[in-house]
């Protein structure tokens, strides 16, 4: 049988959003192991399943892929505990502590969220791949395209842009926009019903493998040891001054 949530899962993360709080949380604790995690974590292995043949790196545990459904209240002023939706972030290996390419899947009553790209990488990845927009941005956007014109429903994520181009890159550099983003990647947004669905599995796996090449072309600029396609090593590290670093980027879009 076909892994999905049930509307129980929902009606949790309703009442959850209304009843932001531990007590309420503690006091439907099971329901929340049994008619939510557990049915995420499921989801998660079957993915897995799926993803091993076109996108191992990025396959791990699924409680290591599934994210926590607590808040890092630390820092913020809304001290609210818990998110009012599940996610799960497929990162790449050696790449799981740092921003990196990857699939993401979230799941609310309102949406079914699936994703993949880059999302607000820390500053180093953000040079290379500023750089590497430069000198690829017609690759990129071949690779982009089709994803965007097929059924999937795919559109750009939000790239979070600079209003200027960051120094160290000329004004009129035709990778322009791509260039300005801190948001590499593409997004579906679909109707809540699906997580019910026995089809929800397959519809998400079928968008992350049509988007699997766009990732492995993002974490290939990214890579320490990677080298740009028709570059050498050294040629590959210049292409921008020190200020560029400067960006303050947050680490997590989601």
């Amino acid at each position: 049988m076909a892994t999905c949530f049930s509307p129980q899962a929902m009606t949790f993360l309703r009442g959850l959003a209304r009843n932001n709080q531990r007590e309420w949380f503690e006091a439907r604790r099971s329901l929340y192991e049994e008619a939510v995690k557990a049915p995420l974590l499921a989801v998660v292995e079957e993915i897995n399943a799926a993803m091993r043949e076109f996108a191992p790196e990025h396959v791990r545990p699924a409680h290591k892929i599934a994210m926590r459904i607590y808040r890092d209240t630390r820092f913020s002023k809304d001290k609210r505990p818990y998110k009012t939706h599940l996610a799960a972030w497929w990162s790449r290996a050696t790449m799981e502590k740092t921003s990196g390419g990857g699939f993401y899947l979230q799941i609310s009553p309102q949406q079914v969220m699936v994703a993949a790209g880059v999302y607000m990488p820390d500053r180093e990845q953000l040079l290379r791949l500023r750089r590497w927009m430069s000198a690829h941005h017609a690759l990129y956007r071949r690779t982009r395209e089709p994803l965007l014109k097929a059924s999937g429903g795919f559109e750009p994520v939000d790239p979070a842009a600079l209003t200027r181009m960051p120094k160290g890159f000329a004004r009129d550099d035709p990778g322009g926009e791509l260039i300005r983003a801190g948001n590499w990647g593409v997004q579906a947004l679909l109707p809540a019903e699906l997580a019910l669905s026995p089809q929800l599995v397959q519809q998400v796996v079928r968008r992350l493998r049509r988007a699997a090449p766009l990732v492995e072309m993002l974490n290939g600029a990214i890579l320490p040891d990677s080298v740009e396609p028709g570059k050498g090593a050294g040629e590959a590290s210049a292409g921008a001054a020190p200020d560029a670093r400067r960006d303050r980027t947050p680490r997590r879009f989601f």
